[in-house]
């Protein structure tokens, strides 16, 4: 998994018919922007969102920005491309990918229209219950893929269903299963596991709730779809002083046993303890930045 993709928190979507709201999103403080011309866009408006987007990434900005192309059975995904590799993308995002084969397709592409060899590919796993199923049965694993992603939206039309979540706010457990297979994967992979979208975007506490949950169980960061959103996500994804303390005396405590075993604040520490604090010190160092895109107070959560 590369530091950037590491060291990104928040992304946020903009659409890439607005040239105003692609402006605007640069003071979001984003960890980075996905300007949007799949479900942002209508179909009219497809060609001049492009060009938008080509002249958006030409100028300079503080972050990272993707480009979220038209699935590859729509037909228009080549054209997204070819309008936007020469501009420079940090990377694209793939709707409705349905395994390894629409990675390399989609890199083909890269390659034929000029993107950058840095250029990377997030893609979004869970739109199709055709994805969800190759999440469990294929290594999605490809030079290019930095980032794997989910929601629930396209997947519950796909389904058949009336709604992904309960009157509690919690998905059902299609979804849920969905989510959980996307984690493993990306993690099978190395990459990034970026959580869905929260899309009631003024419930700040259920959006706190849910990236706070996201973190927790393993995942590297949030998909966004507002501004507001983004000192939320980071907050959470964040590791807390708390968290690092305990960190850096997991190590220290490891490295003075010397036998795979120590003993911390009472009780035993293992090679998997230690595995936990080089990852919370790695995210800390990683993430740094983040810290200084969101300087918020940041509560403290309890140690793991």
């Amino acid at each position: 998994m590369t530091e950037q993709a590491v060291s990104i928190l928040s992304y946020l979507f903009v659409p890439g018919d607005s040239a105003r709201k692609m402006e605007k999103a640069l003071e979001s403080g984003a960890g980075a922007l996905i300007l949007d011309l799949e479900d942002a866009v209508g179909p009219d408006a497809k060609g001049a969102a492009r060009d938008l987007v080509a002249a958006f990434l030409g100028k300079p900005a503080p972050m990272p920005r993707l480009v979220r192309v038209n699935a590859l059975d729509t037909g228009l995904t080549e054209a997204d491309i070819a309008a936007t590799a020469g501009a420079g993308p940090a990377g694209y995002v793939l709707p409705k990918a349905e395994g390894r084969d629409d990675i390399e397709a989609l890199s083909r592409l890269m390659d034929r229209h000029g993107a950058a060899a840095e250029c990377g590919v997030l893609v979004i796993a869970t739109e199709t219950v055709r994805a969800v199923r190759a999440l469990l049965s294929q290594d999605w694993s490809h030079p290019r893929l930095t980032g794997m992603a989910w929601g629930g939206e396209d997947l519950a039309a796909d389904l058949g269903a009336s709604a992904n979540r309960g009157p509690d706010g919690h998905y059902h457990s299609p979804f849920r299963f969905a989510r959980d297979a996307m984690l493993f994967a990306a993690k099978s992979a190395g990459v990034a596991a970026i959580d869905s979208v929260f899309t009631d975007f003024r419930d700040e506490a259920g959006l706190a709730a849910e990236a706070e949950t996201a973190a927790g169980c393993g995942f590297d960061g949030k998909l966004a779809i507002h501004p507001a959103q983004v000192a939320p996500i980071h907050q959470a994804f964040t590791p807390t002083d708390a968290q690092i303390d305990w960190a850096r005396r997991v190590v220290s405590a490891m490295a003075q046993a010397g036998d795979g075993v120590a003993r911390l604040d009472g009780k035993m520490l293992d090679r998997p303890h230690l595995k936990q604090a080089q990852a919370i010190l790695k995210r800390a160092e990683a993430v740094d930045g983040g810290r200084r895109q969101d300087p918020t107070a940041r509560p403290q959560r309890a140690q793991p």
